[in-house]
């Protein structure tokens, strides 16, 4: 008899902890299913997610390039221009500035140019020298946040041909090219 009720009590403690289990469990899994999503998210579907033509015309912005020459955004007319704003301090930056500089090289039908926001002109030289990055323009006085709306770094606008933005993309991607290539395709008809 003492043994029968032993079997159940174990029976009943066992039964308790396995639903606990399962539930801590299936956080985990809900948990996982939610950053899977995100990633599908972050990576396929909001590069492709365009704004319509002619709905944001590019701001007349004009900045330093590292090497004196000024850079003015509608110069890029005529062409896809991707503009890359990052900040020396930014660890994420830091990953995806080689991947975005590759595919540029890659691609000399399109024009980018990453963009010093907030650092003076020797720290942005020192950290362009130290990632190999061309064509840097410098926005010492951070200007580029109201006119871009830029809220935080890596953010990569896109403009098409006509001079609208058709595209902003914050934070790291590590399938940047794929969302530029995407944007490329979509904007040099």
């Amino acid at each position: 008899m003492e043994a029968a009720k032993e079997s159940q009590l174990f029976s009943a403690r066992s039964s308790i902890s396995t639903r606990r289990l399962l539930t801590g469990g299936r956080l985990w899994d809900l948990l996982a299913a939610l950053v899977i999503g995100f990633a599908v998210w972050k990576i396929f579907i909001a590069p492709r997610s365009f704004e319509a033509a002619g709905t944001h015309p590019a701001p007349a912005a004009i900045y330093q390039r590292l090497h004196g020459e000024a850079f003015r955004v509608a110069d890029g007319r005529g062409r896809v221009l991707f503009l890359d704003f990052y900040a020396s301090w930014c660890e994420p930056c830091k990953l995806e500035l080689p991947l975005v500089e590759a595919w540029s090289r890659a691609h000399p039908d399109a024009a980018v140019v990453p963009i010093d926001v907030g650092e003076g002109r020797s720290v942005a030289a020192t950290f362009a020298r130290r990632y190999k990055l061309q064509n840097v323009a410098l926005d010492p006085n951070g200007s580029a946040r109201p006119l871009f709306a830029v809220e935080g770094f890596p953010t990569i606008v896109v403009i098409d041909r006509n001079g609208f933005i058709r595209a902003k993309w914050e934070g790291l991607n590590p399938a940047i090219a794929l969302a530029m290539d995407n944007a490329l395709s979509s904007f040099e008809r």
